[in-house]
């Protein structure tokens, strides 16, 4: 699978909520309480002329309006810039979003640190897609097919026996800001196989979604993988066969944690 090109128009937020330089300052905070945003595009004749954040409200003079706190020196992106080069340009300059704006200054959108994070793990998902597709061709010998589509939750059977409650709250948050990268589904004779995303997928049934975003290696014809034959052994045939380990941490998080406790007593000096 090649790797797509991706751009600020592709990831960036639209329709943004913007104020302008004569909204009452007391409005502007009124509106962080019921948005919870932090900062704001400020907007004047149809045009970005400005940024104003909860930063600016405390650490500046008071003013009535947001023209006297709001920032002028702004760093802006073309939507059509790379992700990869926005990403740089605001690790450089230290900023945690961008507003994004067309050839007329007219905003558009605007782009953060939560988009990039979902950019990064759309664009690593491919390259693991791949890696299963390849070793199903080889091992099988034969060609398949690879979709990007919604399965619905009830046609999937899950592989996996366990997941693990903190990393399934993980992948609750993210499915609830949309930044769930795709599970991995193979498709054998009339099964859809789940190969990879067993939290994700669990999350989305734990919260009522009907279909979850996969990639979808069809094998065209009907194959018994060797995970099915090791689900069967185990007695894994839907999601309520899945025990969730709430006395134990991601193994990932807890090898964290060791090495934190680790360095708390001097090992690492």
């Amino acid at each position: 699978m090649t790797e797509k090109k991706s751009f600020v128009k592709d990831y960036m937020t639209k329709n943004v909520i913007n104020v302008s330089p004569e909204t009452q300052t007391e409005d502007l905070i009124e509106l962080m309480r019921e948005s919870h945003h932090n900062s704001y595009p400020v907007v004047e004749n149809d045009k970005l002329v400005g940024m104003v954040t909860a930063f600016d409200i405390i650490v500046k003079e008071w003013a009535d309006t947001v023209r006297g706190i709001m920032s002028t020196k702004l760093v802006v992106a073309n939507q059509n810039l790379s992700i990869n080069d926005a990403s740089r340009v605001m690790f450089r300059r230290g900023i945690s979003r961008m507003p994004v704006v067309d050839e007329k200054g007219k905003l558009v959108g605007i782009i953060t640190n939560t988009d990039m994070v979902r950019s990064h793990i759309e664009r690593s998902t491919p390259n693991k897609v791949e890696y299963f597709k390849s070793t199903l061709e080889q091992l099988y010998g034969i060609k398949t097919t690879l979709r990007h589509m919604k399965v619905d939750t009830h046609k999937l059977r899950p592989t996996q026996d366990r997941v693990y409650a903190d990393e399934l709250e993980g992948r609750t948050y993210e499915l609830k800001r949309g930044l769930a990268e795709p599970a991995i589904v193979v498709k054998t004779g009339d099964r859809w196989i789940l190969v990879d995303g067993h939290h994700r997928a669990v999350a989305s049934v734990q919260q009522g979604y009907e279909t979850v975003d996969s990639y979808v290696i069809d094998l065209g014809q009907d194959i018994k993988l060797g995970m099915e034959k090791t689900a069967d052994n185990a007695g894994i045939y839907n999601f309520s066969d899945i025990e969730i380990i709430d006395y134990d941490k991601h193994p990932l998080i807890a090898l964290t944690e060791s090495m934190q406790d680790q360095a708390s007593k001097g090992d690492f000096k």
